[in-house]
This record gives structure tokens, C-alpha cells and sequence, in this order.
């Protein structure tokens, strides 16, 4: 169960990022599902991304590091997969 807890963390944290991505950019054309997946996938990745390069010491170690890593992630992903879905409705 400690195992699942940073993931679980990642993942809805990607999504308040992602979710906060999407509705600070209107132009990207993305339904509610890809953002929430794209935040999902992003905040997972960002989280232990940012995990593995800080190591267990460090002020962004444990919960924090996972929240602040899942929120990022989710953002940029977010971001990225909306600008390619926008440039692709415009050709």
C-alpha cells in the first residue's frame, strides 16, 4: 500500500495540472478525457522523474516532491498534447 500512495498522488496531482493547463490555454482543441489523461500520464512521469533525480534526501523528497512532480508533469504534457491536437484541427 506505501507504494501506491506516491503514485496515487502523481496521478491526481497531473490532473489538477493538466486541468489547469487546459483551461488557462482555450486554443488548445482538447476534450475534458484528454486532459485528464494527458495529467494523469504527465504527473506520473514528472513525478518520478523528479523522484529519481533528487533521491531521498532533499527538500523535495516524499509527498511533496511527488505533488509538486505530478503537478508539473501533468501541466506540460497537458500542454505539449494540446498544442499538437490544436495544429492538427488547423491543416
Amino acid at each position: 500500500m506505501e507504494a501506491l500512495i506516491p503514485i496515487i498522488v502523481q496521478a491526481v496531482t497531473g490532473i489538477l495540472g493538466g486541468e489547469a493547463i487546459g483551461s488557462v490555454v482555450k486554443k488548445a482543441a482538447m476534450g475534458h478525457g484528454a486532459k485528464i489523461l494527458s495529467g494523469i500520464i504527465g504527473g506520473v512521469g514528472g513525478g518520478a522523474l523528479l523522484s529519481g533525480m533528487g533521491g531521498d534526501a532533499g527538500a523535495l523528497s516524499g509527498l511533496l516532491g511527488d505533488a509538486i512532480g505530478g503537478a508539473v508533469g501533468g501541466g506540460v504534457l497537458t500542454g505539449i498534447v494540446g498544442a499538437v491536437m490544436g495544429a492538427m484541427n488547423k491543416s
